[in-house]
């Protein structure tokens, strides 16, 4: 039997999410200051044999059977689909975070290297309002990157919103007939406390509750029986689908989340929100064995605590925006 990654809760991780970037070809409000950011030099990058060494050793010595590219934008880091060539060769359920803006010139190789599903990032249908989120005026471009992603068979196609009180919860009925028309999953995502601008408050946020009364406005829903992936999800009463809803903040899930990840730089991060990193990057430079690599993922795992403490008056937010971290 293989080893497991498992905290102190009992949690086993299997779920592996990599950042291959920093870097974006969008400066969204809530991940990026209007200034930008001071990104990673291109020598502390992980090499692509450097992330496929990691991810092996998750999948072959601790059962990972889950991996997703992300990044900052994960399709401008050059040659993508060898790594995902690579990356494919685990037999994993292989999956991307996308904004979506290559997906017509990279979507067929990507899904010929072995690129299963993807996710595409997008908070509005209003070209002005669209602008203004991302600083660039591009959703014609993120359109057309969700039909190529249908086109080239990814099965699923998601779409991600977060959402935003005042800023993008009008849209919530149109995403839901968006999804329904297209024959994609939209999930709405609560907005958290990882935007590099510091806006984040409690009052922007739109919970679960909320969303999940404007969506069945909009179509009814039943629910979907729970697993341990980040959304609830429910199909459309009519057979039309199905919709999902992260609850990060409002009701969280961190004691299903089986999640762990990988940064740009190398460093393994026991959750989205931790405050403290282990330096894969180093152990891979320093010719570090794969038991010695398993020792630092398997105490990083077993240090992981038991919530993320939003809203709490312990909550410390992590030093990364999500752009810095991957979704």
């Amino acid at each position: 039997m293989a080893a497991q990654l498992v905290d102190s809760f009992g949690r086993v991780h299997r779920d592996l999410r990599i950042s291959v970037t920093d870097r974006c070809n969008f400066r969204c409000t809530y991940c990026m200051p209007a200034e930008g950011l001071e990104w990673v030099p291109r020598d502390d990058l992980l090499t692509f044999e450097e992330i496929a060494r990691l991810a092996r050793i998750m999948v072959e010595r601790y059962g990972v059977n889950g991996i997703r590219l992300t990044g900052g934008e994960p399709t401008v880091r050059a040659n993508l689909p060898v790594l995902v060539k690579m990356l494919a060769e685990l037999d994993t359920d292989l999956a991307m975070t996308t904004n979506g803006v290559s997906l017509p010139l990279l979507a067929g190789d990507l899904r010929a290297a072995g690129l299963r599903r993807v996710n595409v990032s997008l908070d509005s249908l209003q070209a002005s309002r669209f602008a203004e989120l991302t600083r660039r005026d591009s959703l014609d471009r993120v359109l057309d990157g969700i039909d190529a992603a249908i086109a080239a068979g990814f099965d699923p196609v998601k779409v991600n919103c977060v959402v935003m009180r005042g800023l993008n919860d009008d849209e919530i009925a149109d995403f839901v007939d968006f999804g329904r028309r297209k024959g994609v999953e939209v999930r709405f995502i609560e907005f958290m406390p990882l935007d590099a601008d510091g806006i984040w408050t409690n009052d922007l946020v739109v919970g679960v509750d909320e969303i999940l009364a404007r969506v069945t406005d909009a179509c009814p829903v039943e629910p979907v029986e729970r697993t341990s992936a980040p959304a609830t999800r429910y199909r459309f009463a009519d057979g039309s689908g199905s919709v999902g809803i992260v609850a990060s903040v409002s009701d969280s899930f961190c004691s299903t989340c089986d999640r762990v990840r990988l940064t740009a730089d190398g460093q393994f991060r026991n959750c989205l929100f931790a405050v403290t990193e282990t330096d894969v990057r180093a152990l891979l430079r320093s010719g570090a064995s794969d038991d010695e690599i398993g020792v630092a993922l398997e105490g990083s795992v077993a240090s992981k605590w038991a919530g993320h403490q939003i809203n709490r008056v312990n909550f410390i937010k992590p030093r990364r925006s999500m752009s810095q971290i991957g979704g």
